[in-house]
């Protein structure tokens, strides 16, 4: 497993879990030792009435970045985040946030972590319906103490942030499913928290305002650049929204690491069939699909060179390549055929310039409709406008499977 991959001593750690356990039940030590002997968690809850809820679980979450936590229901993830900010009190491990350990907080100072520091946003929304949207977004700052007129500036700023501005004096009941988690992120970013919990905050919306929640959050994110931890059971969830991704099981981190990491190298086969489902041509690039090209000519070439390449690789067009590697164009068989026939020096004046390329960090989805109108596979080209790479049709059709 890889969970350690990044040093908790980096300043751009904000958030820092080492090996957390949490047991439900009064047998814990008698638990403990059944899985270090390797038992599974259902042979440990009929054999000591002990629930593993989460065992040995480590990761860390970068200042600025989303970091998506996903698994099936009973994996564990939605008690990590209630460890997190101590809702629910760990049996063991370390939670190290901006360099304190919250396990080790008293009364006080985790009233004042979740006060100023740590916000959540729940998947049932959690807003008072005693109060408008106003009201909710106004509750945080309300509670520290922050005079009215400041905290309804602030709550204001944050409801036109989240596309709800004409509707503070709504009442919640008159809100949308959608609507009413607008608030609660508002009523969430309100406190101006370092780090945001998010305990499977869309799974409750209709898909259209899942889809719009998750553009939202993003854009939020990419204004604010605040920390978020996200819980989904939704794989392709977690992979538009996690900067980092951290696939559980039975209590259990299998996998960590980016989108891209995950689907091209998955730690097992739990992993593996985990991902089976997911769309990789929104994760991957063309930068991992692309090969070299079997045929090249330079521009100045001689027709019989071009024919020769082409013949020996056993291909009807080559790529053509100018001094520096740049990409010129493709030189048909029939084109070079001409250009010796008609004697001439070099295949120049038979080369297809107006051929499309792309680059090599594009998403392969974005090609797929190019890609069909070209007769050739795509070039792919670098920043500096050399020849990269080719990228066929077949390589995308395997990747759309």
């Amino acid at each position: 497993m890889n969970q350690e991959r990044m040093s908790c001593e980096s300043p751009e750690i904000v958030l820092s879990v080492r090996h957390l356990s949490k047991f439900f039940g009064i047998n814990r030590a008698a638990a403990r030792n059944m899985l270090h002997e390797g038992a599974e968690k259902d042979e440990i809850l009929r054999e000591t009435g002990v629930t593993v809820a989460i065992d040995d679980v480590s990761f860390d979450v970068e200042r600025g970045k989303i970091f998506a936590l996903i698994g099936p229901s009973g994996s564990g993830k939605s008690t990590v985040v209630r460890c997190i900010n101590m809702l629910q009190h760990p049996t063991s491990g370390e939670i190290i946030f901006e360099g304190r350990d919250v396990v080790r907080m008293n009364t006080r100072e985790l009233h004042d972590l979740r006060r100023s520091k740590i916000s959540m946003v729940f998947q049932s929304f959690g807003l008072m319906s005693h109060r408008d949207v106003l009201g909710n977004v106004t509750y945080g700052p309300e509670v520290r103490g922050v005079d009215k007129n400041e905290r309804e500036r602030m709550a204001m700023e944050m409801i036109s942030l989240v596309g709800l501005e004409g509707w503070e004096r709504k009442s919640i009941g008159d809100l949308s499913g959608g609507m009413k988690q607008r608030v609660g992120i508002a009523r969430a970013l309100c406190n101006n928290p370092d780090l945001l919990l998010m305990d499977e905050p869309f799974s409750a919306l209709d898909p259209l305002a899942r889809r719009d929640m998750q553009f939202e959050l993003l854009s939020i994110q990419k204004k604010l650049e605040k920390t978020i931890v996200f819980i989904t059971h939704d794989i392709d969830e977690a992979f538009k929204m996690g900067d980092t991704v951290g696939i559980m099981r039975n209590g259990r981190i299998e996998q960590l690491g980016t989108p891209k990491d995950l689907m091209l190298s998955p730690a097992n086969e739990h992993v593996r069939e985990f991902l089976d489902g997911v769309d990789r041509t929104k994760i991957l690039s063309v930068r991992h699909i692309m090969i070299k090209p079997s045929c090249l000519v330079r521009e100045q070439g001689d027709p019989s060179t071009a024919i020769r390449e082409m013949s020996e690789n056993d291909v009807s067009s080559a790529y053509v390549i100018g001094r520096g590697m740049e990409f010129v164009g493709v030189v048909t068989l029939g084109g070079a055929l001409q250009a010796r026939k008609d004697r001439l020096s070099s295949v120049s004046s038979v080369i297809i310039r107006d051929v499309s390329t792309v680059e090599q960090d594009t998403m392969i989805s974005d090609i797929i409709s190019v890609a069909s109108d070209t007769p050739f596979p795509l070039a792919v080209i670098d920043d500096r406008g050399r020849l990269a790479g080719i990228v066929s049709r077949a390589a995308i059709l395997s990747n759309m499977s």
